[in-house]
């Protein structure tokens, strides 16, 4: 069997299905000629799947930690069963095959763009630094990374955490700024609404919103801690409160700070807000979902329960020049930076 640029040849079952949908992966350290080992040294869980971890182990660090090291075994990769979502990890260039199109070398330092949903993954330290309670995870053991993975080499002049941090959610801020330029273009400046705006998604949505061109900046956050913080940060126009699971109190926040919104921005870690999105954006807007709580068919059927003419996209996680992108954004923008700094020392 010749290997897959896409992976193929890594699946173990079922059979004829891509990494990101099998249940099992072979995540043998033996590379074949087009792929590169990576020596793992901390993993990023994304926010949904450790939320869900948390929750259904009742906050026992242990037991998460268990938790993510059973579904590692068992399946050759991280990918929660219950939100089928993974994250993503850094660590250094340990082999490059000699048919590789990355462009590594051995020791390069990088964090992995692609998910650790389709990423053969093996622990060898059984997570004994972590403590579970936080999303990031420092780990020793070796992934794997295909002819099409995407890869970026890390920053010298951030830590290794920050840029983790960072790159965990580039795709964002890259998709927000694209779809408020072409409204931009088109002599629109548009309304944008971010609910989840002070986690890490929604405040570089936020700041790349205004960067191209809102006309006004909404943030939606559901305590009043995260509104203090988010206000402090400056990246809004306006911080509402607001919980995105209560579509009617949704909508008339933001319809309060200015909505309803043209552009609406999902970045939330919990199920049940696809219909508050959809009813504080106004006719022909726009949501755009980050968030992988959410439920697709419950945001397209809501969406016809409600007659709303709405365009719902998917943040795929992937728009070129995405992680320079969002770089740029934490380098010049204090606010955001403030965020990702504080949040790092709370974990």
């Amino acid at each position: 069997m010749s290997s897959s640029p896409v992976g193929l040849h890594r699946v173990l079952a079922p059979s004829g299905v891509l990494p990101q949908a099998a249940e099992r992966l072979d995540a043998r350290p033996g590379i074949w000629p087009d792929e590169v080992r990576i020596a793992v040294e901390r993993l990023n869980l994304d926010a949904a799947s450790y939320r869900q971890l948390a929750e259904a182990h009742g906050g026992d660090g242990t037991a998460i930690r268990h938790a993510v090291l059973d579904i590692v075994e068992t399946r050759g990769k991280m990918q929660n069963p219950v939100t089928g979502s993974g994250g993503m990890l850094v660590g250094v260039v340990d082999e490059v095959g000699p048919d590789s199109p990355l462009g590594l070398a051995p020791g390069d330092r990088v964090a992995t763009l692609v998910s650790l949903t389709l990423t053969p993954l093996q622990i060898t330290d059984e997570l004994r630094d972590w403590d579970g309670k936080s999303e990031q995870v420092p780990a020793q053991g070796h992934a794997i990374l295909f002819a099409r993975s995407i890869v970026a080499k890390l920053p010298d002049d951030l830590k290794p955490e920050l840029s983790l941090a960072v790159m965990d959610v580039c795709g964002a801020p890259a998709l927000t700024a694209r779809v408020v330029r072409s409204y931009v273009d088109k002599g629109i400046k548009p309304v944008v609404s971010v609910i989840g705006g002070a986690g890490k998604s929604g405040s570089l949505s936020l700041a790349a919103a205004r960067a191209a061109g809102a006309a006004r900046t909404i943030g939606v956050v559901p305590v009043q801690p995260e509104q203090d913080r988010l206000i402090e940060a400056g990246l809004a126009d306006v911080v509402t409160l607001a919980d995105a699971r209560d579509p009617v109190a949704l909508a008339k926040a933001v319809e309060d700070a200015g909505g309803p919104a043209d552009i609406t921005v999902v970045c939330v870690d919990v199920p049940g807000c696809e219909h508050g999105a959809v009813l504080s954006t106004a006719a022909g807007g726009t949501v755009i979902f980050f968030s992988m709580a959410t439920s697709f068919s419950a945001a397209a059927l809501g969406a016809e329960g409600l007659a709303a003419d709405v365009t719902m996209l998917v943040g795929n996680g992937y728009v070129p020049g995405h992680a320079d992108y969002a770089m740029e954004l934490l380098r010049t923008e204090p606010g955001v930076r403030g965020l990702f700094e504080s949040r790092l020392a709370e974990d």
